[in-house]
């Protein structure tokens, strides 16, 4: 009896003791320990955030678009080429739009056309074309623009088919003065030009690279007796077949104080043009 007893006292002692473990243990199988444990709104909550994280990582590689646009006038009409005429150089040639395009056909050396309306300002402005050469191996852009009561050209491609400069600054042209420089143009490919004028710079890109900054104080412009015909404002190329696309131009003030990087060797300015929006 005692014996029998004693097995009974240790088969319950032994459930009491399963039972008490099961009471201080975590069920596992049934619900999860709190330290892993999310409410479903949390859950979403950090799915969000880490959409917006990668969103945000994102965006932060995409660049806005510059407003390029703001200011421009286009220069040319849709059609034609009504307020401009082709350049009396007594060695021309055709000039004549293909859509958007305009075609000047390789002059005997020079071609090119003639702004003829009379509203154009002399200072304090910029003009942008696109021009591509076609044939030849001279210069591709002869944009000629007044500065003050003067005049001068923005050579692109010249002497032989690389020179970039100013003619004429101080009686000296493009291959003499201070704003030389070479750039190789290829044939059949577009490029961009940009002059603006300022009351204190002449400033020329290719590409949207500045290429240099003349100094209009105490120097003197003008153009080449080659292109007198080009004033006050012309576009000509030397013995080249040239198309232009997106020729245009846009005022400027000098009301918006600010600061500007000088781009390889030009000069700092600390107070540029702004475009007028």
């Amino acid at each position: 009896m005692r014996l029998q007893y004693l097995k009974q006292l240790g088969i319950f002692s032994g459930i009491g003791l399963l039972a008490l473990a099961c009471s201080i243990s975590p069920s596992w199988s049934q619900e999860e320990p709190a330290a892993l444990a999310r409410p479903a709104s949390q859950q979403e909550s950090t799915g969000d955030n880490a959409n917006a994280t990668a969103k945000a990582e994102v965006d932060a590689d995409v660049k806005l678009p510059e407003e390029k646009d703001a200011g421009w006038r286009p220069l040319l009409p849709q059609e034609g080429m009504e307020g401009w005429e082709i350049t009396d150089f007594g060695t021309q040639s055709e000039v004549r739009r293909d859509g958007e395009q305009l075609i000047m056909e390789k002059g005997d050396p020079l071609n090119g056309i003639t702004y003829q309306k009379k509203d154009f300002p002399k200072d304090n402005f910029e003009i942008s074309l696109q021009a591509q050469r076609i044939e030849g191996n001279d210069f591709l852009c002869g944009l000629t623009f007044p500065v003050g009561d003067e005049f001068c050209s923005f050579i692109a491609g010249g002497w032989g088919g690389s020179l970039v400069g100013l003619s004429s600054v101080d009686g000296f042209d493009a291959s003499e003065n201070a704003t030389s420089t070479y750039f190789e143009f290829e044939n059949g490919k577009w490029y961009e030009f940009r002059v603006s004028v300022d009351p204190e710079y002449i400033r020329a890109f290719i590409d949207g690279k500045e290429f240099f900054r003349q100094e209009r104080e105490l120097h003197e412009f003008s153009t080449r007796i080659e292109v007198f015909s080009s004033q006050p404002l012309g576009l000509c190329a030397f013995e080249s077949k040239v198309a232009v696309r997106d020729f245009k131009w846009r005022p400027l003030t000098t009301d918006k104080p600010g600061s500007e990087s000088k781009t390889g060797d030009t000069k700092q300015v600390d107070t540029p043009v702004k475009p007028i929006q």
